[in-house]
């Protein structure tokens, strides 16, 4: 009797490990078709984009007329926006892709900047002509390129997994013609480069402030970078030290320091081997229920900034994320916001200990600017704003506009419809609007609404 009801009951655990392990089977299943139908759709909108990009660039060659050549700009931005998105949808992660990326990069970026100025007052050049062909040819080989991997996908049927599984695998160099046909791909894009461009603006553009080259200093020790990740963290006595160096090959040198004391505070940093200047650091600690208000973490974020000698900087903006104080601090020169220099300091709000800060752009955007006198004043400035912002305060900034290049303006906080928080900035030259910013209003306690 006992023998019988054990035997039925592991007929019933194996019956039912059977069918769990087929639910788990078909679950897999789905997940794995949906994966490869999200990548052939991008794979397929990719080649599409870039049948509509060569066709638009060969439409741009022909045309004469400003009226036609801003909008026709404006759509080749547009689509190389799209291939672009359709690019970082496909499991190319692990396979060098980057030329193609900087390609369509580089297209939209020439194509942005000619198509927001007045092509009437600054036509094309004879060497932005000229980068139009580059550009269209260029185009044409690519797109040449992906037709064929298109063409052996469909009439193989190929799948994007195998690649995704080849890549993670590190099997990539076997026969795969998809990869192969990237990999071809990415050739033809390695030979676009800036000279091809024919324009100067552009590549400064595209290549200002990648590194911190310009950074003056001795090259520092590992043991003085420890030191200085010790001075920011306050992690005196560390348990854990960990010093790794950049890369051969990285555009700039750097080292990683890990530290690590008996109460668990963590604490990572990044510092430039030139003049050992921080990048960053942040403490991975946990922030426990707010007791310091916002006022009093700035105040503390203003005391570590002079602590650690950095000068003429003013608070831009404070922001609180739960139990959190986000700080920006911006350069001040003879009364004038430089934007392009900030500092970010994280204030944890449980006993306003420093967590965080981030020098990347003030380290990249330093140094000494001769700034112009402004042919507009501020009362002319004033008069380009919307009539219903009601302003509340203003003074003279540079920040750098929608084209990558620096600007003096006039910025402007007000207010519209007694919510909204706007900040404008109004170029000191020429009146233009060049860019509007949106303040966050205080985020809800939606805990407090139920």
């Amino acid at each position: 009797m006992i023998r019988n009801i054990l035997l039925i009951i592991f007929a019933i655990a194996v019956v039912g490990a059977g069918v769990w392990g087929y639910q788990e089977h078909q679950e897999k299943n789905t997940i794995l078709i949906n994966a490869e139908n999200n990548y052939q759709r991008a794979f397929h909108d990719l080649s599409y984009q870039m049948d509509l990009l060569h066709e638009k660039l060969g439409g741009t060659i022909a045309m004469n007329s400003s009226t036609s050549l801003s909008p026709a700009l404006a759509d080749v931005w547009r689509i190389t926006s799209d291939a672009r998105s359709q690019v970082g949808q496909l499991p190319l992660t692990l396979l060098p892709f980057n030329k193609t990326e900087e390609f369509l990069s580089n297209i939209g970026t020439f194509s942005y900047r000619t198509a927001v100025r007045n092509l009437d007052n600054e036509p094309l050049s004879k060497d932005e002509q000229k980068t139009l062909k580059n550009l269209y040819k260029q185009s044409e080989e690519i797109r040449n390129e992906l037709r064929k991997v298109q063409h052996l996908a469909l009439k193989n049927n190929l799948r994007w997994m195998d690649v995704e599984l080849a890549l993670a695998s590190g099997k990539e160099t076997a026969d795969n013609t998809i990869i192969d046909g990237f990999k071809t791909v990415e050739k033809h894009a390695t030979g676009y480069d800036e000279k091809n461009l024919q324009n100067p603006s552009i590549v400064s553009f595209q290549k200002r402030d990648e590194n911190y080259e310009h950074l003056k200093g001795e090259k520092i020790s590992k043991k003085e970078a420890i030191a200085l990740a010790q001075k920011y963290s306050g992690i005196n006595h560390p348990k854990k030290v960990e010093v790794t160096e950049s890369r051969k090959g990285s555009s700039y040198g750097f080292y990683n320091v890990v530290l690590a004391n008996n109460r668990g505070h963590e604490s990572t940093m990044d510092v430039t081997k030139k003049g050992g200047y921080p990048i960053w650091f942040i403490d991975s600690r946990e922030v426990n229920k707010q007791q310091v208000s916002l006022n009093e973490a700035m105040n503390k974020a203003n005391d570590f900034l002079k602590r650690h000698d950095y000068k003429d900087l003013e608070m831009s903006e404070s922001a609180q994320y739960d139990s959190v104080g986000l700080f920006t601090y911006v350069t001040n020169q003879d009364g004038v916001r430089i934007y392009p220099e900030s500092i970010k300091v994280k204030v944890a709000l449980d006993n306003g200990q420093i967590i965080g800060f981030a020098a990347d752009d003030y380290l990249k955007g330093s140094k000494k600017r001769k700034l112009p006198k402004p042919n507009l004043t501020l009362e002319e400035a004033r008069s380009k704003l919307n009539p219903n912002l009601k302003v509340l305060e203003d003074r003279q900034a540079v920040i750098v506009n929608n084209l990558g290049k620096e600007v003096l303006c006039y910025e402007f906080l007000g207010t519209m419809d007694h919510n909204d928080t706007y900040r404008m900035y109004i170029n000191a030259e020429n009146g233009i609007e060049e860019k509007v910013d949106k303040l966050k209003n205080a985020e809800p306690v939606y805990e407090d609404l139920l």
